[in-house]
């Protein structure tokens, strides 16, 4: 499975600041991806010309099913998550990571049909505040929602804004996950065209392998958005799930 999360900054250019959704979506395509996690994803907002990106995106990138999760509201519009995949998605959550009064801020649960079997999917895109966003981990991970399938391969990926990874060693390490995006050194994608700090993040747990995980770096990325994309290429361990499976 290649598994694709952008922060596409509502398809403005982190350099030129100009409105360009086919430069986010010739990007994507160019990757292959089977599973793709957008965050800033406009639907009916003036700046990028009222476009319902949610539809473009789902159709330009030829998705089986698509799930939009709007979490910051502008009048008949805003923008949030969005998750695609060239696989039916069987089921599906979208639960508030909103603490207080800070901005809006959600996570997307969803369970994958692939070929290798279901996935366990968390898409977010986490606060500016550390204190915040160890609440906001801590809430997920513990959420009835997200329990439900925690038994399933699971993936929790997305623009986490945790530069100084201080949640690998926290919540995740509690709940035994993996960081899949380590060391932070050859992860950084943020500012897109010099990235300094690694913002794009994914972490598994259960019977799952990463084949290969990069930034993607090509000249039309570091244009598109002001964060560059993540890519994983990920392989299911049909033979710890199976042993897995017959010891339960």
């Amino acid at each position: 499975m290649r598994l694709l999360s952008y922060n596409i900054h509502k398809g403005i250019g982190g350099r030129d600041r100009r409105y360009n959704l086919e430069r986010i979506i010739h990007v994507v395509r160019h990757e292959r991806p089977d599973v793709v996690c957008l965050q800033e994803v406009d639907q009916n907002v003036r700046r990028s010309r009222h476009d319902d990106q949610p539809i473009r995106l789902a159709e330009a990138l030829e998705a089986h099913d698509h799930l939009y999760q709007r979490n910051v509201h502008f009048r008949a519009g805003g923008y949030g998550n969005l998750l695609i995949s060239r696989w039916p998605i069987h089921t599906a959550h979208q639960i508030s990571l909103r603490n207080r009064r800070r901005k809006p801020r959600g996570a997307q649960i969803a369970v994958i049909e692939t070929p290798g079997g279901p996935v366990h999917l968390v898409h977010w895109h986490l606060g500016l505040a550390e204190r915040e966003r160890h609440w906001q981990a801590r809430r997920l991970l513990e959420h009835p929602l997200f329990l439900e399938s925690a038994h399933l391969p699971t993936i929790v990926i997305g623009d986490f804004n945790d530069w100084m990874n201080t949640l690998a060693r926290g919540p995740f390490a509690h709940h035994g996950f993996v960081q899949a995006t380590a060391p932070r050194r050859r992860f950084r994608s943020f500012p897109a065209y010099w990235p300094i700090v690694s913002l794009d993040k994914a972490f598994i747990r259960g019977p799952i392998e990463i084949e290969h995980a990069r930034i993607v770096h090509s000249r039309l990325a570091r244009d598109a958005s002001d964060h560059l994309p993540l890519l994983l290429e990920i392989r299911f361990n049909q033979h710890v799930r199976r042993n897995h499976g017959e010891s339960s």
